[in-house]
């Protein structure tokens, strides 16, 4: 099981130039680890690529179904005080905004008892604190 970033699940939602290197961990690792809000944050992207891209109300109903399918797959980290913990001490820490700081909260939450950390993320703020933090990012910069 790796921990997903929401950055690095929407190309699994919406087509994107790094989709197919994304299936590619998936095929390697069905397992998702994300934080609990990563939904939320998913159907914000999902509706402002919609918006943007001035996409037809059904492609974006069924791009909110593929996150609900990927959702229901997810193990979700849902530890709200642990991850704030861990948050409000990498702000300290790193040059992260709040959600950063909470996504990497939740993966350290996630990965205090397993060996192998692996954290999938294209935010370079984020890779970069993952990384100072002991994690194996992919994809590398």
């Amino acid at each position: 099981m790796r921990f997903w970033d929401t950055s690095a699940i929407v190309p699994l939602v919406v087509r994107h130039t790094r989709s197919s290197e994304v299936e590619a961990w998936l095929s390697e690792d069905s397992m998702i680890a994300a934080w609990t809000l990563t939904p939320t944050e998913m159907l914000s992207a999902v509706h402002r690529l919609g918006r943007e891209s001035h996409a037809p109300a059904a492609a974006v109903r069924a791009a909110e179904r593929v996150v609900a399918d990927i959702i229901s797959r997810t193990v979700l980290i849902t530890d709200v005080e642990r991850v704030k913990t861990n948050a409000e001490r990498l702000l300290r820490t790193h040059a992260l905004r709040a959600a950063d700081a909470l996504q990497l909260g939740a993966a350290l939450a996630w990965a205090s008892d397993r060996s192998r950390q692996i954290l999938h993320t294209f935010d370079a703020r984020l890779r970069h604190a993952a990384e100072r933090e002991g994690f194996r990012v992919i994809p590398d910069a």
